[in-house]
């Protein structure tokens, strides 16, 4: 299952067929160029960054405009709850905050394709009910694709 999204995200070569995004074959494109946002299990956070500077760190490295990347990110935050979060550093953030981060990270780089992969085997049962929810929700609000990989099939079926 991982390896499907890694080829959906141009991280590993297809051997047979063809990838398409919004009608347009991206099966030899960059993965830079899918217009794809990608989150993990590990959440792949920055630990010397705040929350505002992971968040941003892509569209500063992409060339953003100042003005935009605080439009973005200000978004992001507000969808996401984490608006009170934007100063702190990953080491003072729950798990469940932490991977809203990085669902935010995504987030803000304006994607097509949202690609989950096993997002919530990290934490705990409680935490995994909730964040189920709200990624349910976050789906309804954006109308993009999601493609969500898990082993739990409780999660699935959500």
């Amino acid at each position: 299952k991982s390896t499907l999204l890694n080829c959906i995200a141009g991280l590993l070569d297809v051997s047979e067929g063809r990838i398409f995004i919004k009608g347009k074959n991206v099966t030899w494109e960059e993965p830079k160029d899918r217009g794809i946002g990608m989150v993990f299990q590990s959440y792949a956070l920055y630990p010397q960054m705040t929350v505002e500077k992971n968040l941003s760190f892509g569209l500063r490295v992409a060339g953003t405009p100042r003005e935009e990347i605080a439009k973005r990110i200000a978004r992001a935050a507000e969808i996401l709850q984490i608006e009170p979060l934007l100063q702190r550093k990953p080491a003072a953030l729950s798990g469940g905050q932490r991977q809203r981060v990085a669902i935010g990270r995504a987030l803000v780089r304006d994607v097509d394709v949202f690609l989950f992969d096993e997002p919530l085997s990290n934490l705990d049962a409680k935490l995994r009910a909730e964040l189920r929810v709200e990624i349910k929700l976050l789906h309804r609000k954006l109308q993009n694709t999601m493609i969500y990989v898990t082993h739990d099939q409780i999660e699935a079926m959500t």
